[in-house]
C-alpha cells in the first residue's frame, strides 16, 4: 500500500491549511468598515459574529459524519472553493440580516475545512517518520500573516473592500485547483462511530483547545476594533495587529516541533502559556502605541505551539482510539470560535472593549495552569483504557 505521506499529499494537506487562514484573515480587517457600513453598536456587531461561529459549529458535526462516509477530499474541495465564493459577500451585505446570512455560510465552509483538513493531516502523519503537525498548524498562521497583509495593503492603497475581497478569493481558488488532485482518496471505515463525545483526558485537551481557539477567535474578530477605538492606528490600519500575531505564531509554529524536541510539551504549555498572557497585559496597559502593539507579538508567540501539543497528546493517550480523539478535539475545540466573538461584544458592551480583553486575559490563564496535568506521565491511561474497552460497540 502506497504511503500517505508524500510529497503531493503534504503539499496539498499545507494548501488547505494555508487557504483556511488566509481566508479567516481576510475577513479580520473588514470588520471595522462592516460596521460602520451598517451603522451597528457592539452587541449588535457580536451577534453577527455569533452566526459565523454557528455555521462553523454546526458543519462541523456534519463533517464528522460526511468524512466517515466519503473521506475529507471532497470536503476540503467544497469547503475551500466556498470561502473563496463567499468572501466578497462579506464586502458588499448592506443589512444586519444579509451579513449574517452570509457570516454562518462562510463559517459553515471554515468550519468543514477545519474538520476535514485536521482529520487529512492526521492521515498523512500516520504514514511519516516525524511528526508533522506543528508544520501543518503553522501554513494556517502563514495563511493569516499573507491575508491580513494583502487585504490590509490593499485596503491602505484605497482598493476598496469588494476590490480587495475578489482579488483574494483569486488567491483561494488557484490554491484549491492545485491542491485537488494531490489529496488523499481515503475513505474511513464504514463500522466507525461517525462522532464520539471526548471523555476523560480527552475531554480536559478539548475544553483547553476550546479556550484557546476563543482566544484566537477574539483577536481576529475584535484586535481592528480595539486599536482603532482605543486611537492607536486609523481604519485602514486596523488590521495591522492580527497581523503581528500571526506572523509571531507563524514563527512560533514553524519551530515548535524541534523546541518541543528539546523542552518538553511542558515547558511549551507553562511557558507559551505564560508568555501570552504577558502579551495581553502589555497590550492592554502599555501607554506607547508601538509597545501595545508588541503585545500581539508575545500573544501569538506564547500560544503558538499550544494547540500542537494538544493534538499531539490526543493522539498519544489510550482512553479512546487516536484519530477519533484528534477528531472530537478538533470540533469541540473550534466550537470556541462560537462563544468568542460573540462574548466579546456582549462583555464589551457592559466592560467596555478593553475590559472583555482582560476576561480573555484571565481565561487563557487556565492554559500554564493545567501544563502539568495535560504533559504528566499517564499512568494510568491503561486502566481507563480497559474500562473504555466496549467503547466502539456503544459508540457504533
Amino acid at each position: 500500500m502506497q504511503s500517505t505521506d508524500r510529497p503531493e499529499t503534504r503539499l496539498a494537506t499545507r494548501l488547505a491549511f494555508l487557504v483556511g487562514g488566509f481566508a479567516l484573515a481576510c475577513w479580520a480587517p473588514l470588520v471595522p468598515f462592516a460596521k460602520a457600513r451598517l451603522g451597528v453598536d457592539d452587541g449588535v456587531l457580536g451577534m453577527l459574529l455569533l452566526c459565523l461561529g454557528l455555521g462553523s459549529v454546526a458543519a462541523m458535526l456534519a463533517t464528522g459524519i460526511l468524512s466517515a462516509r466519503y473521506g475529507s477530499k471532497p470536503i476540503i474541495i467544497a469547503g475551500g472553493l466556498g470561502l473563496a465564493l463567499l468572501l466578497p459577500t462579506l464586502a458588499v451585505a448592506s443589512t444586519p440580516f444579509t451579513l449574517g446570512l452570509a457570516l454562518a455560510a462562510f463559517g459553515a465552509c471554515l468550519g468543514s475545512l477545519d474538520v476535514a483538513m485536521n482529520i487529512h493531516a492526521v492521515e498523512v502523519e500516520k504514514g511519516a517518520d516525524r511528526p508533522l503537525m506543528s508544520g501543518f498548524h503553522a501554513l494556517f498562521s502563514i495563511g493569516g500573516f499573507i491575508g491580513s497583509l494583502h487585504v490590509t495593503l490593499l485596503l491602505s492603497v484605497k482598493a476598496g473592500p469588494l476590490a480587495a475581497t475578489l482579488l483574494s478569493s483569486a488567491v483561494m481558488v488557484i490554491a484549491m485547483i492545485v491542491a485537488w488532485p494531490r489529496l488523499l482518496r481515503t475513505v474511513q471505515s464504514e463500522d466507525a462511530p461517525l462522532f464520539v463525545m471526548p471523555r476523560g483526558f480527552v475531554l480536559l485537551l478539548a475544553a483547553l483547545a476550546a479556550i484557546t481557539f476563543l482566544v484566537e477567535g477574539a483577536i481576529l474578530d475584535w484586535s481592528a476594533l480595539l486599536l482603532t477605538t482605543q486611537g492607536r492606528v486609523d481604519a485602514s490600519h486596523g488590521g495591522l495587529g492580527y497581523m503581528l500575531f500571526a506572523i509571531a505564531m507563524t514563527a512560533g509554529r514553524l519551530s515548535g516541533d524541534a523546541i518541543a524536541a528539546r523542552v518538553g510539551d511542558r515547558a511549551i504549555m507553562l511557558w507559551g502559556g505564560v508568555v501570552a498572557v504577558i502579551g495581553f497585559a502589555v497590550l492592554l496597559v502599555s501607554p506607547i502605541s508601538i509597545v501595545a502593539m508588541g503585545g500581539f507579538l508575545l500573544i501569538g508567540l506564547g500560544a503558538s505551539n499550544i494547540v500542537p501539543v494538544l493534538f499531539r497528546k490526543g493522539g498519544s493517550q489510550k482512553v479512546m482510539p487516536a484519530g477519533l480523539a484528534v477528531a472530537a478535539i478538533t470540533m469541540t475545540g473550534y466550537a470556541g470560535v462560537l462563544v468568542g466573538p460573540a462574548g466579546v461584544g456582549f462583555a464589551a458592551d457592559h466592560l467596555g472593549l478593553p475590559g472583555a480583553f482582560w476576561m480573555l486575559t484571565l481565561l487563557l490563564c487556565v492554559a500554564p495552569l493545567c501544563a502539568g496535568i495535560v504533559t504528566r506521565n499517564h499512568e494510568q491511561e491503561q486502566g481507563e483504557a480497559n474500562a473504555d474497552r466496549s467503547y466502539r460497540s456503544m459508540d457504533a
